[in-house]
């Protein structure tokens, strides 16, 4: 179930947990593109990039969240279904791409669960994120009953 990748749940950078579990949900903190607790990439989200310069930045944090809620399944669990995802980029105005970012996320999300990685989504442009990060990812995930 677990990748090799993802053995490693990511560093906090503050007082708080990578994730928490209430029944069968799994909250996951906002998880920056952090790859052994220091960012591979910082700034804004510019126009002035084509979307693809912000793929992998985008995909590492949803490796992150992933990771994060797979720490908190019990031998032979499995997620039933993503029920919500959040990508929260640190956008310049102007801004418009939002969605398309965000579907590198649900991307990264359908390779690694299929279509139970598919659930709601937002995509919202912020002011600022945490160390300067480009994007952040937030996702709740539905532990399957039963398993």
């Amino acid at each position: 179930m677990n990748k090799p990748e993802e053995k490693n749940n990511p560093i906090p950078q503050g007082k708080y947990v990578p994730a928490t579990r209430f029944e069968n949900l799994i909250y996951t903190a906002g998880m920056t593109p952090r790859k052994n607790g220091v960012l591979i990439q910082k700034g804004k989200v510019s126009s002035d990039l084509p979307v693809a310069a912000y793929k992998e930045a985008v995909r590492q944090s949803a490796a992150n969240a992933l990771t994060a809620a797979r720490g908190l399944l019990a031998d032979q669990e499995d997620f039933e279904q993503i029920v919500s995802l959040t990508v929260y980029l640190n956008a310049e105005d102007g801004f418009e791409a939002h969605s398309t970012l965000a579907d590198f996320a649900s991307e990264y999300l359908y390779e690694q669960l299929g279509a139970k990685g598919v659930g709601s989504r937002a995509a919202v442009g912020v002011a600022s994120l945490p160390g300067n990060a480009p994007v952040e990812i937030q996702l709740i995930a539905a532990v399957a009953v039963g398993s």
